[in-house]
Formats: C-alpha cells, structure tokens, sequence
C-alpha cells in the first residue's frame, strides 16, 4: 500500500519519540533509501572483516597469541554474519505472494538471529576456549611487533566500517528526531544494529588484544593473552545475547513503540463517524511493514457508504503518520465493546 503523493511525510519526519509528535509536511523520500543503505552498510562490513580476518589469522599463527587467534575468530564470525545479514536483507524485501500475503519481512529476523547464534558459537565459543586453554597450558608468544602492526591496521579498517555504520545510525536518528541510543533500541532494522554493534565490539576487542599482547611482552606471562581472550568471548557473548532478544522480539511480533502507537490511536479518533477506538493493535511485519488493526466505535447514525468513507480516510491518516504502514484492517463494533481490552 503506497501514495505517490509527494507531500506526505517520511517514515520518521513525523514522529518525535522523546517529545510530542507533530505533523511536518516534509517530502517524503525514496522508500528504498533506508533498505539500500542498510545492504551498502553490511556489504562494507562483510569486506573489512573478511580482510581484516585474514590478517589476524596469519598475525596469530606468526605470533603465537591467543588474543590476536581470538580476533580472527571474531572477524570471521563478523563476516559470516555480514553474509546472514544480506541475506536477511535481500529475502525479507521480497513482494508478497498467495502463501505469504504479508510479504517475506519476518524472514530478515530469521536470518538476522542465525547470525547472532553464530556469533555466539563460533566467535565468543573459540575465543574463550582458547583464552582457557592458554591460561592453563600457556604458550609461546613472539615477533610481536607483527602482532601490533595487524592490531593497528585491522583498527584502521574496522574504523571505516564503524563510521560508516555510526553515519547511518546518525542519520535515522535525526530523522526520527530522537537520540542515537534510543533509535539503536527501537528500531525494527535489525541488521544495521547488528553492523553497528558488532562494529563497536570489534574495536573494544582490538583494544583489549593490544592490552594482552602488550602486557605479555612486559611481564612475560602469557596468561595476560589469556585474559584478553577470554574478555573477547565475553564481549561477544553480549553481543549476540542483545542482537538476539531483538530479532526474537521481531520474530513473536512486536508492536510500533508506545508514542507512534499513542499517535495512530489520535489520528484513528479524529477521523468524522468515529466515536471511539477501542482496541489498537500494531505488529512489525518487518523492517518496513507495519500492520494495523483496530476495533472502532463507530458513529450509530452513520451509514454504509459514510462507514465505507471513514475506513477510507483511516486508512490515508494513518499512512500519512507513518508511511510504512502497509496494512490497516479496522473491525466495527459497538460502544463499551470488549473495552476491557488492552492495546498492543
């Protein structure tokens, strides 16, 4: 369900989520833009960490260290994930059919929580194996200048894909009007949360994989390298654990946050006929797709054709709040109806 109407607002020009919405009659831009520049976001990804994995492989057999082995477990688990993640994005874009008539959306969260197990299993699992088994056997760890030289330069390539990653997230969030943090919670897009945490954690795991390598240089003691790998599993144990709440929440069906739902419910109550709403309902359908459902009061005078108009007018208001709407079902009923029920 699309307008080409160019005065309508944009997905996010129109909703405040820390203060008070407000209509803006912004045009609305392209709706693939937030699509293709998650997929450009995640292809950037997937390239740098599968250079950067590489690098960190050799670095590891060269040096011996269990931090640097630890890394590239962590790069190779980022760039399968990467690879999930297109996925995702490619097979939850596809157009609705006979046997899927809400189209394919849910299926990114499918794929986008394989991705995060796999991060758990292979990335958190090896390094914190590993990171045991040195402190407990130890190991010989050498040339680590080596091992400095890909710290760094991995650092520089995961930077590139962070900033590209932080842009996007900047960029939404302005739309949105609201803070970084709080569209990284909010948002139903999946994968760019995914890129950007995952990201994130990379460059806390080089950072701590210096501090391993250095501080076994030092002393001589490789269970410092030990510690650093074991801090990596855990890193990405955390990471995994907050990607795969949220696609599990996606996946149940998790409904608009509270404020966007507080303004479909206004909009809803302002069209003429409408007595009251009784009961909103709203689900992501996926990170573009949101369905509607409510049970609405009507007017007792109104007519057929007048009732017709009205879910007709619904159905422009509520798109013209949040253009990603794309199915709005409304239910007649009489007044004080099941109004024991809650929204969701």
């Amino acid at each position: 369900m699309t307008s080409e109407d160019p005065d309508r607002p944009s997905d996010f020009d129109d909703v405040d989520l820390e203060g008070e919405p407000e209509v803006r009659h912004a045009a609305i831009p392209d709706q693939d833009d937030a699509p293709s520049e998650s997929v450009l976001t995640v292809i950037i990804a997937g390239l740098v960490n599968l250079a950067i994995a590489v690098a960190k492989f050799v670095a590891g057999l060269l040096t011996g260290s269990a931090a640097l082995l630890s890394e590239a477990a962590h790069s190779l688990a980022d760039t399968t994930t990467e690879v999930l993640l297109y996925t995702a994005l490619r097979r939850g874009a596809k157009d609705p059919d006979d046997r899927h008539p809400f189209g394919y959306g849910k299926e990114s969260y499918v794929w986008a929580f394989i991705a995060a197990l796999f991060t758990f299993v292979a990335g958190a699992g090896f390094s914190i194996y590993h990171g045991i088994e040195t402190i407990l056997h130890g190991e010989e760890v050498s040339d680590f200048l080596v091992g400095y030289i890909v710290l760094a330069v991995s650092a520089i390539l995961e930077g590139i894909s962070f900033l590209r990653a932080l842009r996007q997230v900047r960029g939404e969030a302005t739309r949105w009007r609201t803070s970084p943090l709080r569209f990284l919670r909010l948002t139903p897009d999946t994968a760019v949360k995914a890129v950007f945490l995952e990201d994130s954690a990379a460059l806390i795991g080089l950072a701590l994989a210096a501090a391993g390598l250095g501080l076994t240089e030092a002393t001589g003691d490789p269970v410092w390298d030990g510690i650093a790998s074991i801090g990596i599993g855990v890193l990405l144990l955390v990471v995994a654990f907050v990607l795969s709440l949220a696609n599990i929440s996606l996946l149940v069906g998790q409904s608009v946050p509270s404020r966007l739902h507080q303004r479909l419910r206004e909009e809803l109550s302002a069209v003429p006929t409408v007595d009251r709403v009784d009961q909103l309902l709203t689900m992501q359908l996926g990170p573009d797709d949101v369905l509607v459902a409510a049970k609405v009061d009507f007017d007792d005078t109104a007519t057929g054709a007048e009732i017709e108009a009205a879910a007709d007018a619904a159905e422009r208001r509520l798109i013209s709040v949040y253009p990603s709407v794309r199915y709005v079902f409304l239910d007649p009923t009489r007044g004080r109806a099941r109004r024991d029920q809650p929204d969701r």
